[in-house]
């Protein structure tokens, strides 16, 4: 077809179409395509009774710019579909059996958590149940296992009391002064019988005892022993919360213990926590009777006296007693050494104070010393009881025990001091016969003794014990002042 680019024209001219070439003389191409010009084909439709304005359409696209060409790029090769597929598939096994075995694991914890947290409602519904009506707010063990300083707190407060004493005493010149002492005790039976020290008590004219719940009592003394420093009160009381007694027995260095008191006679129901800092201590109270004692850096403080030491599982394994307090001679301070009597001790003598009013406990009739252990070495000497006097007519005479024995064994119990000696006879009675072994001029000599009952104090005694010295040994003035401040 002919360009019209350089073609003027006002109208659109009238397309007609092209005269047809002569065909050539082929009938097989009748009717079909016949060649229009040189190298051109004649439209099928040119016999159409359709006229079609090929030359409007040929002015139209003459005006527009003829499309580039572009090379066409080269296709990268494509990845097998089925490897994507196949990929795809791996991560959602994977990732769903990880799931399933984060989510087994997961409900598994969930499951023993579940499992343990049940188990511990339990166990504090019965505490809740066992411990009504306490109203401290703490849950007690009850499966006997021990407690945290604040359970034994809640556990026992209630069974220690307050003690005060009002003490009437005659001075030098025949007058007469009144003083007021402090102390601590617990309650060892329901229906009203209190447990202190002796010189809590001791030369007092009235006793009060106030419970944790501010209850006050008239209290009486129903017993005492001076030479293991113990007493019991009596108050008019009923369903009383008594102490559990333990053994100091099985206490070791290192066990934690707690002491409840009234400290300085004003801190009523104050508890302090410490342990055990050793056994066995002999301690020499009022410079005259030696007990062997459980050493506590519990802060025991004057007015604790009398007062319970338990162990961590609530039971009472001493009597707290005393404390060394003040400095050195070198100025150096005394802190945390307090002294408890061991429960073993005195336990048995209750029953007697109770019913008595004294210990019936054995009696030799003896005065000893301990044997010097550099001279026991120098001389050849057991370790025991020296025998410095024998009493007239008591037992030690009848049975042939004289001055300058050394007592080593009573019944089976070696002695090797003052403190082996009297726990040896803690495990007799008056009118108990058994037999007595010492040493007497080098040579062992084993006699037969019948013990007598301890002989108690006399009133006459006791009056002397209240005079105030006025001479005397620092543990006399002591003794005397300490019944004032409490102890």
């Amino acid at each position: 077809m002919e360009s019209f680019e350089n073609n003027e024209f006002e109208h659109e001219p009238e397309v007609t179409p092209e005269e047809p070439a002569e065909p050539a003389q082929n009938p097989a191409d009748d009717g079909v395509y016949h060649t229009a010009g040189t190298g051109r084909k004649e439209s099928p439709y040119a016999n159409s009774p359709y006229e079609m304005n090929h030359q409007a359409q040929e002015s139209f696209h003459s005006a527009q710019t003829p499309p580039a060409h572009h090379p066409h790029k080269a296709k990268k090769p494509r990845k097998p579909i089925w490897r994507g597929v196949l990929a795809a598939v791996l991560a959602v096994a994977l990732v769903a059996g990880g799931c399933s075995i984060t989510a087994a694991l997961v409900n598994r914890r969930w499951e023993t958590r579940e499992e343990a947290l049940t188990e511990k409602l339990n166990v504090l519904q019965k505490q809740i149940e066992s411990s009504s009506g306490s109203g401290k707010g703490t849950l007690v063990p009850t499966d006997g296992s021990a407690m945290t300083p604040s359970q034994l707190y809640a556990s026992c407060v209630d069974s220690v009391v307050a003690i005060s004493s009002t003490v009437t005493a005659t001075g030098i010149y025949g007058n007469t002064s009144t003083g007021t002492s402090s102390g601590s005790g617990f309650i060892l039976t329901d229906d009203g019988y209190i447990v202190t020290n002796y010189h809590v008590v001791e030369g007092a004219t009235e006793l009060t005892v106030t419970t944790h719940d501010g209850t006050e009592y008239s209290a009486e003394l129903k017993g005492k022993d001076a030479t293991n420093d113990v007493a019991v009160l009596k108050v008019e009381g009923e369903n009383m919360p008594a102490v559990t007694l333990g053994s100091s027995h099985d206490l070791v260095i290192g066990d934690m213990v707690a002491a409840i008191g009234n400290p300085l006679g004003k801190l009523s129901a104050t508890q302090t926590i410490g342990y055990v800092s050793g056994i066995n201590r002999e301690v020499s109270t009022g410079g005259v009777t030696t007990i062997s004692m459980i050493q506590t850096d519990a802060a025991i403080n004057p007015g604790n006296s009398g007062g319970p030491l338990f162990n961590m599982y609530g039971q009472v394994v001493g009597i707290t007693t005393a404390k060394y307090s003040g400095t050195t001679g070198s100025g150096a301070s005394i802190e945390g050494i307090g002294f408890a009597i061991p429960i073993d001790d005195v336990a048995d003598m209750f029953d007697d104070l109770i019913d008595y009013g004294y210990v019936t406990g054995a009696y030799m009739g003896v005065s000893v010393e301990n044997v010097d252990e550099d001279a026991a070495s120098r001389y050849s000497l057991p370790t025991g009881a020296y025998v410095v006097k024998v009493e007239p007519d008591s037992a030690a005479q009848k049975a042939g025990i004289e001055v300058k024995d050394i007592i080593t064994d009573v019944g089976g119990h070696s002695v090797s001091n003052i403190t082996d000696l009297t726990r040896a006879l803690r495990s007799f009675k008056a009118g108990d016969a058994t037999t007595i072994t010492v040493v007497r001029g080098g040579k062992q000599v084993t006699l037969q003794i019948t013990l007598d009952e301890r002989p108690q104090e006399t009133e006459e005694q006791q009056e002397t014990t209240q005079t105030m010295p006025n001479s005397g040994s620092f543990d006399e003035w002591y003794d005397y002042f300490r019944r004032y401040f409490g102890g």
